[in-house]
């Protein structure tokens, strides 16, 4: 199978150090009960509510408990082998609302609570598309969830649960599944560039799968610590911000979006108050925190411990960087600490990243061929600055995952140097876009070019 990523020059590869084993587990199911087993009152998640107070945690054996509550619930009510859609607010029971869809075997679908019209009409197709017939929400949010659903009409779901009023009690009649590695986790909406909402199907081998490559990049382990303020409903938040710790047995402390979007510096209070280790997002919230912090803020953070600053889901501009690490250097921020790193929903999340502790690869390449879909690498100062761009490396693909540069057109593989398609092969590739069985075969699927004797990602 194969995915079609961006544009790219190519990328130098080497072999990952074999660090990390993948997980024995057939599913996160299995993963989830061995550490509440093992450590029942660890710390799994925390919240802070507007990203400064916390306002309540999660340890892996209470999670398991509420997960187990919420599974057996929807068993009861008929719903496994379905689709549930999730309607949360960012928080705690979003989290357990998803567990608890893993453990019912039922295909767990994400997605903003609506509170706008375009919010409706994105959440009407994602209903249409994933035919779901039970809604999960929180008590608060359940009056305005049923009046907003009342719009799709017979779209709608017919049962809407709020899953926080579900008493512990039921966490007993739970009824274990034997769950296939190939079966379906969740589905990952993506508008991609076409606006119209895709559902990418994600298994369990697929979250397992990609979760292993991610703690190969990002070396974490049990006494990680990390904080993520990305939206839960998309695969940078849900995989990285939520999955990963419970695959490596560490903690998470979670914030809202909005919490970080209204006062960035939340974001480096956290990690500074709390000795984080692993924390990033998009391009722009690096560049957002460094021109939003004041002088007498850098004197109240020691972001030393700071050892992983992830960054993608955007082109990942040298300026920010520069600006960052600049700004943030008094604060014991090591330029070292960035992570630059590419990954896309359709191969779950992440496809290539670097070496950890290596600081950010930036090279110059001639602008004139760049939009000539070629690159040619300059030498630093080599060139008047508008005849030169700085871009910045996402490092090589990870793991045993097989990469190539085409030109989609004509399927045929680029010479280095020559500016493409990515295709990717691999265990973390989705199985496709429920429902779109030519776009699936268009995007999952590596062709043979008539005049090639052997497939491009074989």
């Amino acid at each position: 199978m194969m995915a079609h990523g961006g544009s790219t020059s190519g990328a130098p590869r080497f072999s990952m150090p074999d660090r990390p084993r993948p997980s024995p587990h057939t599913s996160f199911v299995e993963l989830l009960q061995e550490r509440a087993v093992s450590h029942p009152d660890r710390l799994a998640f925390s919240f802070l509510q507007d990203g400064e107070t916390e306002s309540a945690k999660l340890s892996y054996g209470e999670l398991d408990r509420r997960a187990r509550t919420i599974a057996a619930h929807l068993q009861q009510r008929g719903h496994q082998g379905g689709r549930a859609l999730l309607l949360y607010n960012p928080g705690l029971e979003f989290v357990a609302g998803f567990f608890g869809c893993l453990y019912a075997n039922v295909t767990a679908v994400p997605a903003y609570p609506p509170r706008s019209n375009q919010l409706i009409s994105r959440l009407a197709a994602i209903v249409q598309d994933a035919e779901t017939r039970v809604a999960l929400t929180s008590q608060t949010l359940l009056e305005g969830i049923a009046e907003r659903l009342k719009d799709l009409g017979g779209a709608a779901p017919k049962e809407l649960i709020a899953t926080d009023t579900l008493a512990d009690g039921e966490a007993n009649a739970w009824q274990a599944n034997q769950i296939q590695p190939e079966s379906l986790a969740f589905l990952q909406y993506t508008s991609g560039s076409t606006g119209h909402p895709k559902g990418v199907m994600v298994s369990h081998a697929n979250l397992l799968h990609n979760s292993y490559l991610i703690n190969l990049c990002f070396e974490d382990s049990p006494g990680s610590l990390g904080v993520c303020w990305l939206p839960p409903y998309h695969d940078m938040g849900l995989v990285g911000g939520i999955l990963q710790p419970i695959y490596v047995g560490a903690s998470m402390i979670l914030m809202p979006p909005v919490s970080f979007l209204q006062r960035p510096f939340r974001w480096l209070e956290a990690i500074s108050r709390y000795g984080v280790t692993t924390s990033g997002g998009p391009n722009f919230a690096y560049e957002f925190c460094a021109r939003q912090v004041r002088p007498e803020q850098l004197e109240t953070i020691d972001l030393s411990r700071w050892s992983l600053a992830f960054t993608g889901a955007e082109p990942v501009r040298a300026e920010t960087i520069d600006l960052f690490c600049h700004t943030f250097a008094a604060c014991g921020f090591k330029r070292e600490a960035f992570f630059p790193c590419y990954g896309l929903a359709e191969n779950t999340l992440i496809v290539t990243g670097g070496q950890k502790s290596a600081p950010p690869l930036i090279c110059h390449f001639a602008a004139s061929s760049l939009s000539d879909h070629r690159a040619e690498e300059l030498e630093p100062n080599s060139a008047e600055p508008e005849a030169s761009r700085a871009l910045v490396a996402s490092g090589p693909v990870v793991g045993e995952q097989r990469l190539v540069v085409v030109e989609p057109e004509r399927e045929q593989l680029l010479e280095p140097g020559q500016i493409g398609e990515i295709w990717v092969r691999g265990t973390s590739v989705a199985l496709g876009y429920r429902n779109q069985e030519e776009l699936s075969t268009a995007t999952f699927h590596a062709h043979r070019h008539p005049t090639q004797s052997r497939d491009l990602l074989k």
